[in-house]
């Protein structure tokens, strides 16, 4: 190989290590954006989400989380869900500490709060969310049972 052949050899070469790099980090992008797309998040009405709990029952992976405020938490619940309020001020911050590897239900009054809790969720990388699009409201209409 002449000398002038090694001379435009040297930059294509360099120029295809370059972009091999930068494809490379690509990589880390896409598997991201994977992660995310094996993220489930599913709204459910109350009787969907009362056989979800059914199903789950003996699941220590398992959570529910009522966002509302205490006072409503107290006026009644669904057995052994936890309560963190939408509203205060940490929410986000206690939220992030929960384990995102597991299956949570999510709920409050009437869906709303929910729905920004389920999207605060899908944010943080939870795996699986399960969204009461109807709350509380309409867990009580349909009649099922409630923690006093």
């Amino acid at each position: 190989m002449g000398m002038q052949a090694q001379r435009l050899l040297i930059p294509v070469l360099l120029a295809i290590l370059v972009a091999s790099s930068f494809m490379a980090g690509c990589t880390s992008t896409t598997d991201e954006a994977d992660q995310k797309s094996e993220q489930i998040n599913k709204d459910l009405n109350s009787d969907e989400a009362y056989a979800l709990i059914q199903d789950n029952r003996d699941n220590e992976n398992f959570v529910i989380l009522d966002v509302r405020t205490l006072e409503e938490y107290a006026d009644g619940h669904i057995a052994k869900a936890i309560n963190l309020d939408y509203n205060s001020e940490t929410f986000r911050d206690e939220l992030g500490k929960l384990d995102k590897s597991k299956t949570y239900l999510v709920y409050c009054r009437s869906g709303r709060r929910s729905a920004g809790a389920r999207d605060m969720m899908k944010e943080l990388s939870f795996k699986t969310v399960y969204h009461m699009t109807g709350g509380i409201l309409e867990w009580e209409a349909a009649g099922l049972p409630l923690v006093r």
